[in-house]
């Protein structure tokens, strides 16, 4: 099918267009047929993503074939003017962002999966279960741990456990699920946005080297005032009650603790590299990646290579076969200290989705369209009304999007604009369940309990923590202004 539409494509009258614009490159396609084919097609594609859980449509599907679509219009404009270097630079250009946005989140994933395959998450889960905590203290208890949690890992992957821990203790007290999951997207959106890779949006802003690796951290004040002012008024209408309780936590699994040391060293390791190295983060979260494929050779040799010699790998080879096997079985196999059996549970459809987002926006910043959106935004308007619109933009669109196309358009403004839009970015998806892949994650988990509308009668008391952690920002940051 690509085949065809290419061919289609040269025989259009493209050429006037080409030939206009050889001496000013990048071509102007905003006011053609193309650009506006281009505008439709990544907007049809980005509500079938955002309709996923009613479609039944892998969001990365619609989006990559969007990006691939967005490309292939550009460079049947340039190959038709003898111009395909220009495009095809272009492109490499955006694909080699997106290559180090992947390769970071590869390597905190791979992590993240063999910290739940060792128990870690099942036994913090079954720990706060088995403290008889009442239902206002497990309130502020997941909500506290969930903007902490959030500021080391992704903000979908901390919502989801805290609330799988807030399902299990409340079971059918819906009441108290609704305003949890409400708590919980807001915490975790809010803790994740002064980190620099705590978020999508603060990962993509440090990759841009817009804003240094130490000031992120002058956001910590304001995402905790977006955090408890909603939380403080929320907190009167938590019921008074108390839910069962559960037995005792068990151990996690042997090497579980290693793994937690040794994903804070990568982390640390890809700070050094990009502050004193000059290289992509993505290099350091890489020489990370072999810490852990070193260790579980290790735990492998010591766990599974002693076992074989006592000549019980027959019965490690049954136990695996159980249909059902308990997060913290002793009896292990190979694959258990196998880094790229922890690679291959990756949340792939998630990649493969930012890959069509940044490629997809990429293309339509080549056309032209996002120096038409800067102009608007930061010339015409003042760039605190811009970069707070931006915010309230997220809330409908997804903040890595967003986040990447407030920098792909690279407005002349301060560093203190620069945190604002990190913030208002990160922040701003919590004033819709929708907004966010936390809210999106907790929509989908909670069957019900959690609504599009129990969250947006919320609304207003998260927008006032929206506007207090702007002001507390403007307070606290005035010298970067």
């Amino acid at each position: 099918m690509f085949n065809v539409l290419i061919a289609l494509l040269v025989l259009l009258p493209v050429n006037a267009w080409a030939g206009e614009s050889t001496t000013n490159l990048p071509i102007d396609l905003t006011h053609s047929w193309i650009g506006y084919t281009s505008l439709a097609v990544f907007f049809f594609a980005y509500v079938l993503a955002m309709m996923e859980e009613s479609t039944m449509l892998r969001k990365s599907k619609p989006m990559v074939f969007a990006a691939s679509l967005i490309w292939v219009l550009i460079a049947s404009v340039y190959v038709s003017g003898g111009l395909e270097e220009e495009s095809r630079n272009a492109f490499r250009s955006t694909l080699e962002g997106y290559a180090e946005l992947f390769l970071f989140i590869l390597v905190s994933m791979t992590y993240l999966n063999a910290m739940e395959q060792r128990g870690v998450f099942d036994n913090l889960r079954i720990w706060l279960l088995s403290k008889g905590y009442g239902y206002r203290k497990l309130f502020w208890i997941t909500g506290i741990q969930s903007f902490f949690m959030s500021s080391v890992c992704n903000n979908l992957t901390t919502a989801l456990l805290m609330g799988a821990v807030v399902m299990a203790m409340a079971k059918n007290n819906k009441k108290f699920i609704s305003i949890a999951c409400v708590n919980i997207v807001v915490a975790t959106n809010a803790g994740g946005s002064f980190s620099p890779f705590g978020d999508i949006t603060t990962l993509l802003v440090w990759q841009k080297g817009v804003v240094p690796f130490a000031h992120f951290f002058t956001l910590l004040l304001p995402s905790i005032v977006n955090f408890i002012v909603p939380a403080a008024i929320m907190y009167f209408w938590v019921p008074k009650e108390f839910p069962k309780s559960e037995g005792k936590p068990r151990p996690m699994q042997h090497g579980a603790i290693g793994i937690i040391i040794l994903f804070f060293l990568t982390i640390v390791t890809s700070v050094c590299f990009e502050n004193f190295l000059g290289l992509p983060p993505a290099a350091g979260m890489l020489a990370g990646l072999t810490y852990l494929s070193f260790y579980f050779f290790y735990l492998y040799k010591v766990r599974v290579g002693d076992q074989r010699f006592k000549g019980v790998v027959k019965e490690t080879e049954k136990a695996m076969r159980q249909a059902v096997a308990s997060p913290f079985q002793t009896v292990e196999t190979k694959q258990h200290f196998d880094v790229f059996h922890s690679v291959a549970h990756l949340e792939w459809d998630t990649l493969l989705y930012f890959y069509g987002v940044m490629v997809g926006v990429g293309g339509l910043s080549f056309m032209g369209y996002l120096t038409l959106t800067s102009q608007f935004l930061y010339t015409d308007l003042n760039p605190t009304v811009a970069n707070i619109l931006v915010g309230i933009v997220s809330a409908f669109i997804d903040n890595g999007t967003i986040m990447y196309a407030v920098l792909t358009m690279a407005p002349k403004i301060s560093e203190g604009q620069w945190l604002l839009v990190t913030l208002t970015a990160g922040v701003g998806g919590s004033l819709l369940a929708i907004g966010s892949a936390a809210g999106v994650g907790l929509l989908g988990q909670t069957k019900g309990a959690y609504s599009f509308v129990s969250h947006l009668k919320w609304m207003p008391v998260i927008a006032l923590g929206y506007a207090a952690s702007i002001a507390v920002h403007f307070l606290i940051n005035a010298r970067f202004f």
